[in-house]
């Protein structure tokens, strides 16, 4: 088992009623292995392993193992923020049959010293005999930060055989790699940080783009480790847009909104996750038809060329407002609601153009306030 390259950190599909889609995650996995994927990670952060019941854990664990049948190697997550819960857990992973390593974040929520990750790591590495381990360290998510200097003590751990680097401090990531043995597996935990690693020394990333586009991401990866660097800024050029668009919301609502588009699951989450906000969903829709993962949506429709005098007593002393005809806010648009009371509302029109319809609310205004809808 060589672990090197472009690894995807697994999404987890759910149904509508929030339970685990087990016929998308199997075409998931295998759409990923036949795009050339290097490796697998089940329950991730980006897998929403936190909202997972220990069954479900071990059910993605296992699908996945089945799925992928030994052509590619297979990293589970498993992390806890009890150092006695995250033995168990690693132990019980690790001795499935098709789990070729461990990858555990620091523990979260308890903000331990470096003695306390050192410590911590330790007791899970000599749990499970000689199976490898990667650690996880993403400060961002746990509020504690795997130091370089934490890190090197952690390499001399027989089994401790990589770290999934997602600090986002540059300074500190080059460090990192500087203080451990070359033999050290170095990973990018965020896939915009992918090539600067490598050159650093480090031998690939575990991604969330790879859900996205697995072979884009592994065509990238390998082309850098290769030396091929025209090629791997190439890809990392058109790609990036979709890499940072990722992150627009937390992780994983966009890869899994991104995913939806292209009909490769349905966009459940489990709580407290929530769909995105409507302006960024249009953002990264807009990101997501520039890179060619799905077709540009079609221009709006043409505008109704007519617009419509709006009078309301009830809002005032006789307000008026003008309109345009494909207003949604009052006409749903019809140019004209319904259900409004005559006796206290009335629409006049349709005006041609804007400036007719202008040219009669100018007229009206004897009597009348007038204003206009930001539709106009």
């Amino acid at each position: 088992m060589q672990l090197h390259g472009c690894g995807t950190a697994l999404v987890t599909p759910f149904h509508q009623d929030g339970s685990i889609d087990d016929a998308t995650l199997r075409n998931l996995v295998s759409w990923q292995v036949e795009s050339g994927i290097d490796f697998l990670v089940p329950c991730g952060t980006t897998g929403e392993t936190p909202t997972l019941t220990h069954d479900e854990w071990l059910q993605v664990i296992d699908t996945t193992i089945e799925v992928a049948a030994g052509r590619v190697p297979i990293i589970a997550g498993a992390t806890s923020n009890s150092t006695h819960e995250a033995v168990e857990k690693a132990k019980e992973v690790a001795a499935r049959a098709g789990v070729n390593a461990i990858l555990t974040a620091s523990p979260y929520y308890n903000k331990p010293t470096q003695e306390g990750q050192y410590r911590h790591f330790k007791a899970i590495a000599e749990a499970i005999g000689d199976k490898p381990v990667i650690l996880y360290n993403v400060p961002g998510r746990t509020g504690a930060n795997l130091e370089p200097s934490t890190l090197a003590r952690l390499a001399e751990v027989p089994n401790i055989v990589g770290v999934k680097e997602a600090s986002g401090n540059m300074a500190q990531i080059a460090e990192a790699i500087n203080a451990v043995p070359e033999t050290f597996l170095v990973f990018s935990g965020d896939d915009t940080y992918t090539l600067p690693m490598i050159a650093l020394g480090g031998v690939g990333v575990i991604s969330v783009a790879a859900n996205q586009i697995p072979h884009e991401m592994t065509a990238m990866t390998r082309a850098a480790l290769a030396n091929d660097w025209a090629a791997a800024r190439s890809l990392h050029r058109k790609y990036l847009p979709l890499m940072q668009a990722n992150f627009i919301e937390s992780s994983p609502l966009p890869v899994k909104a991104v995913l939806a588009m292209m009909g490769k699951i349905e966009e459940v989450y489990r709580l407290p996750l929530l769909p995105m906000r409507r302006d960024t969903r249009a953002r990264l829709q807009k990101v997501v038809a520039e890179v060619g993962l799905i077709s540009k949506p079609a221009g709006p429709a043409p505008e109704v060329s007519d617009f419509f005098i709006y009078e309301n007593w009830a809002a005032g002393p006789h307000k008026i407002v003008l309109h345009r005809g494909s207003c949604g806010q009052c006409s749903h648009g019809k140019g004209r609601p319904a259900g409004h009371d005559a006796n206290h509302a009335r629409w006049h029109g349709p005006y041609a153009t804007l400036a007719e319809g202008r040219a009669a609310a100018h007229a009206m205004t004897g009597v009348l306030i007038r204003s206009e809808c930001k539709c106009v």
